[in-house]
């Protein structure tokens, strides 16, 4: 018995698990009863001939010694002999910590950070600014129904368990390329994601399902000996010698001194009240660039027929996805973080802000599609000051506040008006999904002028690549802000602070990560830089 590792196999789309099985024999030219196991190790839709959509697999085959000789035999199967890794064993310090591990924040980096060390004996001490997920989706749920005027400062979109990305589309897909990946794919399942996630070439959970998903895996952080405190605000750090070894936790009206090891700092990049302290006690920081723009809203149906074509249709296929990426002058345009049959949401965290993103669930059956069309921005745009970033955005954000009403709606402009730049009448077939509502209007005068350029490039170079997609009643509604953070706190290769030893800044808000799964893998392997410098707790 041996197992072949085969890639490029065709699957079409109403393939059974037999019938695809069947199918992989009669290619390989062995028996059915050869085939003892099949396992797909990576999945990805072919679209590229609009007539003939099918998956494109690469699988593992456990088939027979004869059966595995013909295979590999065979030079046009491309095929290899599936031999066992061995892993290393991990190797874990020997000085015995002094003070509590902590993680400040429980997003993807800090629920993964807490994961690791909880499960290989360390306790860690994890505290997170905003709610447990069952109370931040009320308090979320009450802003976007503007029974808030604005949102609740410490529980939001940005605040909160599972950070920002749980109010997303639950995306997977990242550029990295890392080990570290498969073990966080592993965890998500194993906290109650779907099993696909481990092959699909672009998988996601959805943010109804990964709200679940989050709230596992702090279960699993707490019944491995970890302690979890909520609405506990990471509020001051105290050094001696150049090392961190307390932090001040700011809870329900009391401040503590938490002495501590080593302080893994998942922050996300809304909080940027924490970056001013971490400034202000002398963390090397820098400024970094990131991207701003809007969201743009499509019919699903429009995107389904460009990607699609006569198998739009197809129940298979559900709701087709787009990257697109142009330049207007030197700076590049593209989509980001594009939803399926989602919808646009409030994404505030703070008062007198307006911030838009993304959000769709794992069905992805709402009637719009959405994405940002972002147009990169530099130091050269903002200054070079390492808070410059942050300060920039609070005025965008509030300066589009206002624009919008200074009531909750957001500003918002049909695609065919802001490529006319003139004040926009309500769409008549796109009907936009951001709640509390949209104000329309002329929409380049609340956005920066090589912002607003660049949106219009963008829109124009996209509706050559995608049919449709300049259709002028789709609907742009500002502003799409946060789509990194604009600074980076400054490490070294140990993962470490450059300036503040025992201090360790993973995920987005250090401008370490782009995504739910680079974040976590950060978060990950920082903690195994904790474990290799400290032994695990009697």
């Amino acid at each position: 018995m041996k197992t072949v590792y085969l890639q490029n196999l065709r699957k079409e789309l109403d393939a059974t698990d037999d019938s695809f099985a069947a199918s992989c024999c009669n290619t390989l030219g062995i028996p059915r009863d050869a085939l003892l196991k099949l396992r797909i190790v990576r999945q990805a839709l072919d679209a590229r001939k609009k007539n003939d959509i099918f998956y494109c697999v690469h699988a593992e085959l456990t088939v027979g010694d004869a059966a595995a000789k013909r295979i590999l035999r065979d030079p046009k199967r491309k095929a290899e002999l599936v031999n066992p890794q061995k892993t290393e064993p991990f190797s874990f310090g020997t000085k015995q910590a002094e003070g509590r591990i902590i993680v400040a924040g429980l997003g993807p980096a800090g629920l993964f950070a807490a994961l690791t060390l909880a499960e290989n004996g360390y306790r860690p001490l994890v505290i997170e600014r905003g709610r447990p997920i069952e109370e931040r989706v009320k308090d979320v749920e009450r802003y976007w129904s503007g029974a808030l005027r604005e949102p609740d400062p410490e529980s939001n979109v940005a605040f909160g368990e599972g950070g920002a990305g749980t109010f997303s589309d639950g995306k997977l897909t990242t550029r990295i390329r890392d080990p570290h990946i498969d073990g966080v794919l592993s965890d998500l399942i194993k906290s109650g994601a779907p099993e696909e996630i481990a092959y699909l070439a672009k998988p996601h959970i959805g943010t109804d399902r990964l709200r679940t998903v989050v709230g596992n895996l702090r279960k699993r952080i707490e019944a491995a000996g970890g302690e979890v405190l909520f609405s506990a605000k990471l509020a001051d750090l105290k050094t001696t010698d150049g090392a961190v070894t307390a932090a001040l936790v700011q809870q329900g009206g009391k401040a503590v001194w938490e002495p501590c090891t080593a302080l893994i700092l998942a922050m996300g990049h809304g909080a940027r009240d924490t970056a001013g302290m971490l400034y202000d006690r002398g963390v090397a920081m820098a400024p970094k660039a990131f991207a701003i723009g809007v969201r743009a809203e499509h019919p699903q149906s429009l995107i389904n027929e460009s990607q699609y074509g006569p198998m739009a249709n197809h129940p298979r296929l559900g709701a087709a996805e787009y990257r697109l990426t142009a330049r207007s002058g030197e700076r590049g345009v593209y989509t980001f973080c594009m939803c399926p049959g989602g919808q646009v949401v409030a994404s505030a965290s703070g008062p007198e802000q307006t911030v838009v993103n993304g959000m769709s669930n794992f069905a992805r059956d709402g009637k719009n599609a959405n994405a940002a069309i972002v147009v990169q921005i530099t130091p050269d745009d903002f200054g070079a000051h390492p808070l410059d970033g942050l300060r920039y955005l609070d005025r965008l954000e509030r300066d589009v506040f206002l624009h919008g009403g200074g009531d909750g709606t957001a500003p918002a402009s049909t695609v065919g008006a802001f490529l006319r730049d003139e004040a926009s009448k309500p769409s008549r077939s796109v009907e936009p999904t951001y709640r509390p509502g949209v104000r329309y209007t002329r929409l380049s005068e609340c956005l920066p002028d090589f912002v607003a350029a660049g949106v219009r490039d963008g829109i124009k170079a996209f509706g050559r690549q995608l049919k449709g997609y300049d259709m002028a009643d789709a609907v742009l509604t500002a502003v799409e802000s946060r789509t990194s953070s604009p600074l980076r706190i400054l490490r070294d290769s140990g993962m470490e602070s450059v300036s503040h030893k025992g201090l360790y800044p993973v995920g987005e808000g250090a401008g370490y990560a782009g995504g739910i799964v680079s974040a976590a893998v950060d978060g990950r392997k920082a903690a195994e830089a904790v474990m290799r410098i400290f032994a695990p707790l009697p």
